[in-house]
């Protein structure tokens, strides 16, 4: 009779946007001293921003930091105010007007992504464009995802689609759609945030994770309620996180778990600490 193999266990990360009130240099030390495998870097007016005039500088720099401190890394896009200091995630890659900027941030984005060395960018649709038919909004989608996805392909990264709640694409059987809709393309993957998965998504959670298995590229996670998008600390929500981390483990995703508080900012390292405790606490074996 053979004897089962161990599952490895999850390289659990945190979010550099639930440390918005630390320097960057600073967010990822406390990290690495927490005992974290890797960061969600979310590129960002104060965390390396996409556009600072010394950029090349700022990632050569901070890619001797990381791989110093033993830190992986990901690439995140969800800054809210990056491009509209009004409106959240705006413009997109629907929008009729400034689309072009969307896929510029991107482009940005995926560069970074590979002198770091980090694998995926994460990126999601936005909020649905107004006025604009469904159809119409679904091609342009992929053909913003597909213009993108060639830049990717230009520098060996892929690119981990998010959805969100509040957003058009905000499922896990609407990102199949889209992957669909782009001819299930290498490189084309998807993050799967839990919380999102519990808030929104009509499927149970470790349903949603099966659908996810074959194209995971990245993980996020936090605790949430039902319908409510708020991203809270682990034990506070409604989530029961051990099958959750089972069937990733038996999914065989051996990318970052990455815990997603933006909220934590203000205590962010006891909120950091206390998250790893509770997810390892959690991971089954």
């Amino acid at each position: 009779m053979p004897v089962p193999v161990p599952e490895e266990r999850l390289r659990f990360g945190f979010g550099t946007n639930g440390f918005a009130l630390h320097r960057l240099d600073d967010a990822l030390t406390v990290l690495a001293d927490l005992g974290y495998d890797s960061v969600g870097l979310t590129l960002d007016h104060g965390h390396l921003d996409p556009f600072a005039p010394d950029l090349g500088r700022q990632v050569e720099r901070l890619a001797g930091r990381l791989d110093r401190l033993g830190l992986a890394v990901v690439v995140e896009t969800g800054a809210p105010y990056l491009l509209d200091p009004w409106r959240q995630h705006t413009p997109t890659l629907m929008s009729t007007l400034g689309a072009e900027r969307r896929v510029d941030l991107l482009a940005r984005a995926i560069r970074v992504a590979a002198e770091l060395g980090a694998p995926v960018v994460q990126l999601s649709s936005g909020p649905a464009p107004e006025g604009v038919p469904e159809e119409e909004a679904w091609k342009r989608l992929a053909a913003g995802c597909e213009e993108v996805l060639d830049i990717a392909r230009e520098h060996g990264v892929s690119l981990g689609f998010e959805p969100e709640p509040d957003m058009f694409v905000d499922t896990v059987e609407r990102f199949l759609e889209l992957r669909n809709r782009l001819g299930d393309p290498d490189r084309f993957g998807i993050t799967l945030d839990i919380g999102h998965a519990h808030c929104v998504d009509p499927l149970p959670l470790v349903r949603c994770v099966e659908l996810a298995a074959p194209y995971l590229v990245n993980v996020q996670i936090e605790d949430m309620r039902r319908g409510v998008h708020q991203h809270l600390e682990f034990g506070v929500g409604e989530i029961d996180f051990p099958p959750v981390l089972a069937a990733l483990k038996h999914s065989g995703y051996q990318g970052p778990v990455s815990v997603e508080i933006q909220g934590a900012s203000l205590d962010a390292p006891e909120v950091a600490r206390r998250s790893l405790r509770f997810l390892k606490a959690a991971e089954p074996f």
